[in-house]
């Protein structure tokens, strides 16, 4: 019969203490921009992107401007 060697074992060493556990889901959100993502049809796409350049700004300031338009009438 071959000699066939023992499994390797891990050598990575214990895990941390849980003092030094870091809490990663209770940090707060940062500050950066968050993707948003859906798909809209080529046409609304068009007019939209259309509709900002017209007045000098970008879509997002569209998207923004018209969703602080909604807020404010629908409360």
């Amino acid at each position: 019969m071959a000699n066939v060697p023992a499994p390797n074992r891990s050598t990575k060493g214990n895990p941390p203490a849980s003092a030094e556990i870091h809490h990663n889901l209770q940090r707060p959100e940062g500050s950066g921009l968050k993707p948003l993502n859906f798909k809209v049809s080529p046409e609304f796409h068009r007019e939209f992107k259309s509709l900002a350049a017209m007045h000098g700004m970008s879509m997002l300031d569209l998207l923004r401007e018209g969703f602080e338009l909604v807020k404010a009438r629908r409360g």
